[in-house]
């Protein structure tokens, strides 16, 4: 029955989504040629809030837990569990705060209005999962990037979406190099629930009433511990979160 309401309701959203990228695409450009990061980050910040609205029309909300806990003025490697793109419409938007910038696959840099703009001009990096070599100078950019601005870097390490919330074994290699290249930084895990029930039909329809959940796990300072125990610690404590 989900299944059959959701068909006319996904239609509306798909139509509002799809305008916010193409209006917020001409935003954005005028903005990083013209005016410079800052403007270009508000008009990020409130794409990815209309992006929100949107999926309210699915009856979807969203909840932060423990987001007081996130340090202010030192560099944060958000580290998370990874189950849909809603993952990362609901960080940009509730963690704006924060500038996070993303570890994303290349495919994601071109062919989509807005986001792929962003990702190409907002300080993400983009990168070849089949040429982990290609990967290392861009990830060592982004740590001094983060290191040098207070910023924040989000990763996903399980490296690919997990279609049924089921958690897939982190991948240490790109972490470890954030942590590298940038010393004074804080890992603060994310566990994030529920997001794969948005895309439970697959692309269309979308899923109906669904409560997206980020847990703000306790940070951990990466020059505290040594990396084998960060990413123990790390691992452990977003799985451990998982709904299933």
């Amino acid at each position: 029955m989900e299944k059959l309401i959701s068909y006319p309701i996904s239609v509306v959203y798909y139509l509002c989504f799809g305008l916010c990228l193409v209006i917020f695409h001409p935003i954005q450009w005028v903005c990083i040629n013209f005016i410079g990061y800052q403007a270009h980050k508000k008009s990020v910040d409130y794409l990815n809030f209309f992006l929100v609205c949107c999926t309210n029309i699915l009856g979807t909300t969203y909840s932060f837990e423990n987001k007081e806990s996130i340090p202010k003025g030192v560099p944060i490697i958000f580290v998370s569990n990874h189950q849909s793109m809603y993952d990362i419409i609901g960080m940009i938007w509730y963690l704006r705060r924060f500038h996070p910038k993303f570890v994303s696959k290349k495919e994601l840099g071109k062919g989509i209005p807005s986001v792929s703009y962003n990702l190409r001009h907002g300080g993400s990096i983009l990168i070849d999962r089949k040429d982990p070599k290609q990967a290392i100078p861009l990830i060592k950019s982004l740590s001094e990037y983060i290191e040098k601005y207070k910023r924040s870097a989000v990763i996903f390490p399980e490296g690919t979406r997990s279609k049924d919330g089921t958690p897939i074994e982190f991948a240490q290699s790109g972490l470890k190099i954030l942590c590298k290249f940038a010393p004074s930084s804080v890992v603060v895990p994310i566990t994030v629930n529920n997001s794969w029930k948005m895309v439970k039909f697959g692309v269309f329809p979308m899923g109906l009433g669904n409560k997206l959940q980020f847990i703000i796990h306790e940070p951990i300072a990466v020059s505290e511990f040594s990396f084998e125990d960060l990413i123990q610690k790390t691992e452990k404590v977003i799985v451990n979160s998982i709904k299933k």
